[in-house]
């Protein structure tokens, strides 16, 4: 049984026990219709007699139990808006864990490629130094075989000189058409 029709039916025995101690009490009927309280009784029960009569109870009950559904559907709707947003929120957390790994991996590969950069660089710089010295040896060796030949140069230069001095003041004619003859026998020799 519903609140609204045990309400009403306990109103109704109310309404009954009023009618009959003012019935036993003796009290002329005309003064019943006179008192205030009998017309709002009576107003009382004819509302509830109209309400029950257009099932008021049922559209109240109807409209409460719509409320109720509805209310149950937003609270579906946000459970599952709840579960999809922690959802996100968990997609989220480990896009940005992966997001940290990965800044962690590419520094960890910068370091790494860093660290090789610099040691072909210091390869290259130590093949480049031992390039250069070499070609300075070479050069310093080259120098020292130029300045050896041009010293030799200028020693058999003079020592031209000073045998040609030397020569020409031994040498007298005769001499010399000795050495000229000797000479011209040896030639044939020679260039065969």
């Amino acid at each position: 049984m519903s609140i609204f029709r045990l309400a009403t039916a306990s109103l109704a025995i109310g309404l009954a026990v009023f009618l009959l101690v003012i019935h036993r009490a003796e009290i002329p009927t005309m003064t019943l219709f006179q008192n205030p309280e009998f017309w709002v009784a009576v107003g009382f029960a004819i509302v509830l007699a109209i309400f029950l009569r257009l099932r008021v109870p049922a559209m109240l009950a109807k409209l409460l139990d719509a409320r109720a559904a509805a209310i149950s559907k937003e609270l579906d709707e946000a459970k599952r808006l709840r579960e999809e947003a922690a959802g996100v929120l968990a997609s989220y957390v480990r896009k940005a864990a992966e997001a940290e790994n990965e800044v962690a991996a590419i520094i960890t590969d910068a370091k790494a490629e860093a660290e090789r950069f610099a040691k072909e660089i210091r390869a290259q710089l130590r093949v480049q130094i031992d390039r250069r010295a070499q070609m300075a040896k070479e050069k310093i060796e080259q120098a020292e075989t130029a300045a050896l030949t041009e010293i030799r140069a200028i020693a058999a230069d003079t020592a031209t000189a000073a045998a040609e001095k030397l020569i020409a003041a031994r040498m007298d004619e005769k001499r010399s058409a000795t050495l000229v003859e000797a000479s011209i026998k040896e030639l044939p020799d020679k260039l065969n």
